[in-house]
């Protein structure tokens, strides 16, 4: 065993092995580092400033995932080397219930696996702890997976926000029509027309707060925006802040501060590292953990929707008590109808709700490359159906209905810098 370690080492690798090997390894890195530097040019020259601040937190995200990718290669051998009684590893919290000695682990680990075990452990830090009646804390090949699995999770965070984005910017794009018509349409009745339709959305029976809960619920899957409800809360925008300037491009502003929206979603902040570990400590066999995780999503997503959508009938309310009151009737976005008067909260939830869709997600296909699709810890073919048809209608929801409802309902210019550019 001794003399085939020695074999496999550095030192009796051939050099053109280890120079190649490192050659592409480097070109690589260069590579992707020049494409992100030249990207950041691109944006910078074409005056996309959020976008090009949303690139510059992806760069920060890297270098976190570098940070984290050296500290447990660096500290692998001393982890390895941690010793703790069995009792702790055998019976506590296991995602998998161990089985007896006769039978064989290939059932639940597939060849490649073994393999990959044996190329990445040692024997030291297992006899190490043997001697003194215990196991290693985390083996390397743990580390190793788990080193793997934080990689994962941060690609299909990045490419679930880009899809989002990019679906969330294309139903928002359906809205410049609309804004081409009003910018046509300012000196006729075609404005107040609107109004009145987006005024009806409180009067009679829709007043009460049952109906008027259950209209938002279900308003949000047809129709979450439509028409009235963009040339009102335009108006609104623009008498509050430009009132001298009823040609302001509301469109352009609603696209540009969803780019800002991007830089913030993009990243994993560190509360959302906590809720990873907190994941990672429930996986527990027998409890479903992951299954029942798969409703947070849909269930905070329906409630940011419903909320979102209650807004806008709320502003159309006050507009109606306007009326009745005989005061000019105008659209007053105000911070007052959010969750603690704290639209940051709304938005905290949709951040949290992508990067819980993004983990479902990179936590199924980590673990199928890495155990299997028939392992212990897949759960049951049922339960996985269930996670992945939720997974797509939390993406569709969130992209197509919820963010564009959120840029509409939250837009009350509080993103001074770009309000003053365009």
């Amino acid at each position: 065993m001794v003399a085939e370690e020695e074999s496999n080492s550095l030192q009796y690798t051939p050099t053109w092995v280890v120079a190649v090997v490192c050659f592409f390894f480097v070109l690589i890195s260069l590579v992707a580092e020049r494409a992100l530097h030249h990207l950041g040019k691109f944006l910078k020259h074409k005056q996309q400033d959020a976008l090009f601040e949303a690139l510059q937190k992806l760069k920060e995200e890297l270098m976190l995932l570098g940070f984290i990718s050296l500290l447990l290669t660096v500290f692998q051998g001393l982890v390895s080397e941690m010793c703790i009684p069995t009792y702790y590893v055998s019976t506590v919290l296991l995602p998998c219930k161990k089985h007896s000695e006769s039978k064989t682990p290939e059932k639940h680990f597939p060849r490649d696996i073994n393999h990959r075990r044996r190329l990445f452990s040692t024997e030291a830090a297992s006899d190490h702890c043997s001697r003194e009646g215990k196991v290693p804390l985390l083996s390397l090949e743990a580390l190793h997976q788990l080193h793997i699995f934080i990689f994962v999770l941060a690609v299909v965070h990045v490419i679930y926000c880009l899809i989002t984005m990019v679906l969330g910017g294309a139903r928002i794009r359906q809205w410049k029509q609309w804004e081409n018509e009003i910018q046509g349409h300012l000196n006729d009745r075609h404005v107040d027309e609107h109004h009145t339709s987006f005024v009806q959305h409180a009067q009679g029976w829709r007043k009460t707060a049952i109906l008027s809960w259950t209209m938002s619920f279900f308003k949000q899957f047809h129709g979450s925006v439509t028409k009235s409800d963009y040339t009102a809360l335009r108006e609104g925008f623009i008498r509050e802040h430009c009132p001298s300037n009823p040609r302001y491009n509301f469109h352009d502003y609603i696209m540009r501060t969803l780019q800002v929206d991007f830089k913030k979603v993009v990243g994993i902040s560190w509360y959302l590292w906590l809720f990873v570990v907190m994941f990672l400590l429930l996986n527990v066999k027998g409890w479903n953990t992951y299954f029942w995780l798969s409703f947070l999503p849909v269930v905070l997503l329906l409630t940011v929707g419903t909320k979102l959508e209650h807004i806008i009938i709320r502003l159309a309310q006050e507009m109606s008590e306007m009326k009745e009151r005989g005061e000019t009737a105008q659209v007053k976005p105000s911070d007052e109808h959010f969750w603690f008067k704290n639209p940051r909260i709304v938005f905290f939830l949709i951040h949290f709700i992508l990067f819980q869709n993004a983990f479902e997600l990179a936590f199924f296909f980590w673990i199928l490359c890495t155990y299997g699709f028939h392992s212990c810890i897949m759960e049951k073919l049922g339960y996985i159906i269930t996670r992945l048809i939720m997974g797509v209608i939390v993406q569709v929801l969130c992209s197509y209905i919820t963010l564009p409802l959120w840029a509409a309902a939250s837009r009350k210019g509080y993103l001074k810098s770009i309000f003053i550019r365009l």
